[in-house]
């Protein structure tokens, strides 16, 4: 998977869930409010300490890590 200087994943934070490094800001939880339709600008206001350029990164390493998935048939 690429290096994304952005996310840190320590087990010690969140169980190990990759974050915004320096946050308790799951990946996870960014994706959500995105899928639920807030944008960049929203999360933002909800959680200040975030930049636009902290929320693309959580969504290229999801990408990243989709692309490293291996899909089952079945």
């Amino acid at each position: 998977m690429a290096h994304h200087e952005s996310i840190e994943i320590n087990p010690e934070i969140m169980f190990g869930k990759p974050v915004i490094k320096g946050t308790r800001i799951t990946v996870e939880l960014l994706l959500r409010k995105l899928a639920s339709g807030l944008t960049a600008e929203q999360i933002i206001e909800e959680h200040p300490r975030l930049a636009v350029a902290d929320i693309r990164a959580a969504e290229a390493f999801a990408a990243d890590y989709m692309a490293d998935e291996q899909v089952a048939f079945g």
